[in-house]
């Protein structure tokens, strides 16, 4: 049960940051590893707190959507497709609690659709929120496990890494089934993330990537298994602080997703404006064919690449430091 004592005036805040994947996307789908890092400068943040019209149910509010449960809703049913109705559910059958009476506050600086793991940020800042309002917050393995579920909503056959990232909030390197591992940067490295502006659903992407695999084996299998080798030493290369050979290996990792058919013209064209600014390296990031590309650059030379990659047609550019 969750506290009775729970003052109304109180209010629980939960976040979790954006993601960006560094090098292994897709791939990491076949058991390839992947490196991803957290993007703390955008957030997720929930607030939750007791209804002041004294409804009986929870109230979910995000941006222009407003979902209600109200208080007899059955907590168990099959086939939940929302993904806050399903972040919601999974609280609250691994705490035990029924539906309480609460208003949940969702505000995000995360473009959606866009690779920067804006839906397991939303799960994993309700998650936190509502289990501390619950008063037994949720550690990171527990939440990990409920967001992962949840991405199957967004994804349909998830890799693991989006939440994994996020709820741990610190750079991974990521092997499906295989213990998280966490690595140091031999010096700081800083990368520019821009938007396209073009939504795209990784779900179909993912789908189309395993199309391929299944049909075409022979071409489509060494070139994981080549992912996967490069992201190892792009481990190595941020470990050591080599910096330009990180680009290299960036850049390699795109011309690899072209060949997945996940890139656009869009990501295409960024990713050139970038590499002639004198960026070390570029590649998308994320699901493809559309969202986001990164780009790792000098400090000198960040203000050169950002007004590059706004000529090129970038929507937004943020950025990022790593280490």
């Amino acid at each position: 049960m969750y506290p009775e004592a729970f003052p109304e005036y109180e209010v629980f805040t939960a976040s979790a940051p954006a993601k960006v994947i560094l090098c292994g996307e897709h791939a990491v789908v076949y058991d390839q590893p992947a490196i991803a890092i957290p993007v703390s400068d955008l957030r997720v943040t929930v607030r939750i707190q007791h209804h002041q019209s004294g409804e009986r149910g929870l109230r979910l509010i995000a941006g222009d959507l407003e979902r209600f449960l109200p208080s007899n809703v059955c907590l168990h049913e099959e086939a939940v497709t929302d993904a806050l109705e399903m972040t919601v559910r999974l609280v609250l059958e691994t705490l035990k609690c029924p539906l309480p009476d609460l208003t949940a506050t969702i505000e995000s600086q995360i473009p959606v659709a866009s690779g920067l793991g804006s839906g397991a940020a939303v799960s994993a800042a309700l998650g936190r929120a509502l289990s501390a309002a619950l008063g037994n917050p949720l550690d990171n393995s527990t939440l990990n496990t409920i967001v992962y579920e949840v991405e199957k909503i967004h994804h349909g056959t998830p890799s693991g890494i989006d939440n994994t990232v996020i709820v741990y909030e610190q750079p991974i390197f990521f092997v499906r089934n295989h213990p998280i591992q966490t690595f140091t940067a031999a010096a700081p490295f800083t990368l520019l993330i821009a938007d396209t502006g073009r939504g795209a659903l990784t779900k179909v992407a993912v789908s189309d990537v395993r199309r391929l695999y299944e049909t075409e084996p022979e071409r489509i299998t060494p070139l994981l298994g080549a992912i996967g080798d490069l992201v190892s030493q792009a481990r190595r290369s941020i470990e050591q602080g080599d910096l330009p050979r990180l680009g290299a290996l960036m850049t390699q990792n795109h011309a690899y997703l072209q060949q997945l058919t996940v890139s656009s013209d869009e990501l295409d064209q960024l990713v050139r404006a970038a590499l002639d600014a004198g960026a070390w390296g570029a590649k998308l990031s994320g699901g493809g064919r559309g969202g986001n590309m990164i780009a790792l650059v000098a400090p000198e030379n960040k203000a050169t690449v950002r007004a590059a990659l706004s000529r090129a047609g970038a929507k937004h550019v943020y950025e990022t430091t790593v280490g």
